[in-house]
């Protein structure tokens, strides 16, 4: 059974080429411009991670993460945060978050999180 992965970010380039590199790697991918239908979009998915922008429209990639990791039915699902401001000296697990990637990011980089964090 394929992987599923939610990718949200609010930039539709950046949404194509991740969706364009983990389709490739075999995985289904969802893709979302917005966080506004975060909870029912991952309920109804069933993703295996979610990958978010932490600057989107509304909520933040943090306030997001912390929605989900607190729900008792989404909290174990794997959430990588891609951002463009990320400083190395701040604590990202304070994010909740299981990994971040640096804006602008390789798609290896982007492959290896991604399986590291749902490969078996």
């Amino acid at each position: 059974m394929q992987k599923r992965i939610l990718l949200i970010d609010d930039n539709q380039d950046i949404l194509d080429v991740m969706q364009e590199a983990l389709v490739y790697q075999e995985y289904e991918v969802k893709v979302a411009l917005d966080s506004k239908e975060i909870i029912s979009d991952t309920q109804n998915f069933e993703p295996d991670l979610i990958i978010l922008d932490y600057h989107l429209t509304g909520k933040n990639g943090y306030e997001i993460c912390r929605q989900l990791k607190t729900d008792p039915k989404l909290g174990h699902i794997p959430v990588i945060i891609c951002s463009a401001y990320v400083n190395k000296d701040e604590n990202l697990s304070a994010w909740g978050c299981d990994d971040v990637i640096a804006k602008p990011f390789g798609l290896e980089e982007l492959t290896e999180k991604v399986n590291n964090l749902i490969l078996d």
